[in-house]
Formats: structure tokens, C-alpha cells, sequence
């Protein structure tokens, strides 16, 4: 009976195990998603070369690296870099050549928000949807 107990308990560890990692895989692309999203909108308005726009690319560029740095703790610097540098490639080619945003912002406005409002919320969500 011990015996069984003993291994069943092993084998919740190793399955929370598992999901513990499923959701910080899934939080870390997010994250990188939110990365790539910030530096093509930040480099989107630093083209547009409109002054009244510079508070709003400074703020993008500053949520771009607070996305990389929630990546960062689940994944090295070079993983998270080139990861950012395939999402944001993706993304750009997404757009088709256009320089309109807005299918983009429809997809990662809200939900990178909220990613970097409360990260352990997404965190948890992660947690909670890969069980």
C-alpha cells in the first residue's frame, strides 16, 4: 500500500512537473510574441517620423524589452533574441507589405496589456489552460 502510494505520488509530481513546464513554454512564446509585436509597432512609428508619436514609440520600445525580460526568465538571452527576431519577421510578413498595423493590434493589443500588467495572472492562466 505505501509502495503505491509512494509511486503514485512520483507520478503526480512528474505530471505537475510537466504542466509546470507546458505553461512556462506557453507564457515564454507569449512573451516573445509581445517582444516582436512592441518593436514592430515602436519601428512602425519611428517611420511615420511624427514628433507627437515619440512618447508612444519610447513606451513600445520599453514594453518591447519588459516582454524580453519576462521571456528571459524561462529561456536564455540568445533563445529570446533570435525567438523575438522569428516572431517579428512573421509578423511583418503577416502584414503583406502593408504598414497598417491594425490586424496586428486586433491580435497582441489586449493580450500583451494584460501580459505585462500582471504576468502571474497570464502565468497562472498558462498553468491552468495546459493542465
Amino acid at each position: 500500500m505505501l509502495k503505491a502510494l509512494v509511486i503514485a505520488s512520483l507520478a503526480l509530481s512528474a505530471s505537475s512537473t510537466v504542466w509546470a513546464d507546458e505553461a512556462e513554454k506557453a507564457f515564454t512564446q507569449e512573451a516573445i510574441e509581445c517582444a516582436a509585436y512592441y518593436q514592430v509597432s515602436s519601428e512602425a512609428i519611428s517611420a511615420m517620423n511624427a514628433p507627437q508619436m515619440q512618447a508612444v514609440g519610447e513606451r513600445l520600445k520599453s514594453s518591447k524589452v519588459e516582454a524580453e525580460n519576462l521571456a528571459k526568465k524561462y529561456q536564455t538571452e540568445t533563445e529570446v533574441t533570435q525567438a523575438v527576431a522569428d516572431a517579428k519577421a512573421r509578423q511583418i510578413e503577416s502584414l503583406g507589405g502593408s504598414s497598417n498595423l491594425g490586424a496586428l493590434m486586433g491580435k497582441y493589443k489586449e493580450e500583451c496589456k494584460n501580459l505585462l500588467a500582471d504576468p502571474q495572472k497570464r502565468l497562472d492562466y498558462w498553468t491552468m489552460a495546459t493542465m
